[in-house]
């Protein structure tokens, strides 16, 4: 199979308790991802960040430190490997024009310390964000989640 690998740089926004999320909708329902995308050539991970957290939801964001890495190897055209990041919200850019993904529906605040039973993917983020948040020891590298696997809610 001749596919290619895509990295997606991912935004951690948290402020007050909630994490800012992407909310898309689908024939399955309402769910929610972290913000970001695609990485372009010669773009560092970082300004990637900062670039698709504008386009999608038109805020600003100081990008700190890789919290967390995830793949996706089946199920989608690329095997992709999200790279998350710890960012600070700067505030809203008044005029952004935005690009959303497909399906998506707006944006909203998820309560950091429900997140195990929210419909946020990949599943196996929603844990690990709230150790992070909690101050506990948490996992960095994730591994790969499946179309279809079990939903991580622990």
């Amino acid at each position: 199979m001749n596919r290619n690998i895509r990295n997606s740089a991912k935004a951690l926004i948290i402020k007050d308790g909630k994490m800012l999320a992407v909310k898309l909708e689908d024939e399955d329902g309402v769910f929610f991802i972290m913000p970001g995308g695609g990485q372009e050539t010669e773009e560092l991970l970082p300004q990637a960040v900062c670039r698709e957290v504008m386009e999608e939801i038109g805020i600003r964001v100081a990008v700190h430190d890789l919290v967390f890495v995830v793949e996706g190897v089946h199920g989608e055209a690329s095997h992709r490997v999200d790279l998350v990041f710890l960012c600070d919200f700067l505030g809203e850019i008044h005029g952004a024009v935005l690009h959303g993904d497909t399906n998506q529906i707006g944006f909203d605040w998820l309560s950091v310390s429900e997140l195990n039973t929210a419909p946020l993917y990949p599943s196996k983020l929603r844990r690990q964000i709230m150790n992070l948040h909690e101050g506990k020891p948490y996992k960095v590298y994730l591994g790969n989640e499946e179309p279809g696997d079990p939903e991580c809610v622990d």
